[in-house]
């Protein structure tokens, strides 16, 4: 696995769509900034509850943008999975994330998760029909 970027405890809010202040971590991913709302962080932490991963602008002051991807807990309870719309998928250690969202650390590392031959080549079982769509 290869380090991808940070997340980031700023103690910076960002306005939503709604007009309201939200505290947010930052994610910089492969030169791209991100925002965690820290509450639904907290929520995602505690439960395995799926959260929204958003483009974050600075414009004055911070914005929260469109839905960049979903980020949530591993199934081994060990990690945060994130999966970036046209990205890829990335990882950091649920301890290092504890460490930033309870004040003891501010950084921590980011790795992608490589990808897999069966999730590049998707092939299609005999009697399996396709759907063709043009964009």
């Amino acid at each position: 696995m290869e380090k991808a970027g940070y997340l980031q405890r700023t103690r910076c809010q960002a306005l939503d769509s709604e007009g309201v202040l939200n505290e947010v971590l930052e994610l910089h991913i492969c030169g791209s900034r991100y925002a965690l709302r820290r509450a639904d962080l907290i929520r995602a932490v505690s439960g395995r509850v799926l959260i929204q991963v958003e483009e974050l602008t600075k414009n004055w002051e911070y914005y929260l943008g469109a839905t960049a991807g979903l980020a949530q807990v591993s199934a081994s309870g060990k990690a945060l999975n994130i999966d970036l719309f046209g990205t890829g998928s990335f990882t950091l250690s649920l301890a290092a994330l504890r460490g930033v969202l309870y004040g003891k650390e501010r950084l921590a590392g980011i790795v992608r998760i490589p990808d897999t031959p069966a999730q590049r080549l998707r092939r299609v079982a005999s009697g399996q029909q396709t759907i063709g769509a043009s964009v």
